[in-house]
């Protein structure tokens, strides 16, 4: 039986599946507990607000509504968007907040 074994390895399919990652800052914890508390307060303010929806029989999340709002629109969970653009998810959760859907 012939040696089926390779007599090198061929690592160049790696080089094309490296991946550089870029610095990434995190919004820090103060401001992620008060953008929670601002999604706890909305999610308040929403219950029983949202329209119905045929996947949820038994009614809709309001805070979940609040958070995948946010992660649909910014394309990032509220904890992973940097510091410096706080104010502008603030500014869209009032705005969830004033236009439920």
């Amino acid at each position: 039986m012939p040696n089926c074994r390779p007599k090198g390895y061929d690592f160049s399919y790696v080089i094309d599946s490296i991946v550089f990652f870029n610095f990434v800052i995190f919004m820090n914890k103060e401001n992620s507990a008060k953008l929670w508390k601002l999604i706890q307060e909305t999610g308040d303010y929403l219950k029983d607000k949202l329209p119905p929806h045929p996947s949820h029989p038994k009614g809709r999340n309001p805070y979940a509504h609040v958070a995948i709002e946010i992660k649909n629109h910014f394309e990032k969970s509220y904890k992973d968007i940097p510091d410096s653009r706080y104010d502008e998810v603030v500014l869209y959760i009032q705005f969830v907040r004033e236009n439920p859907r």
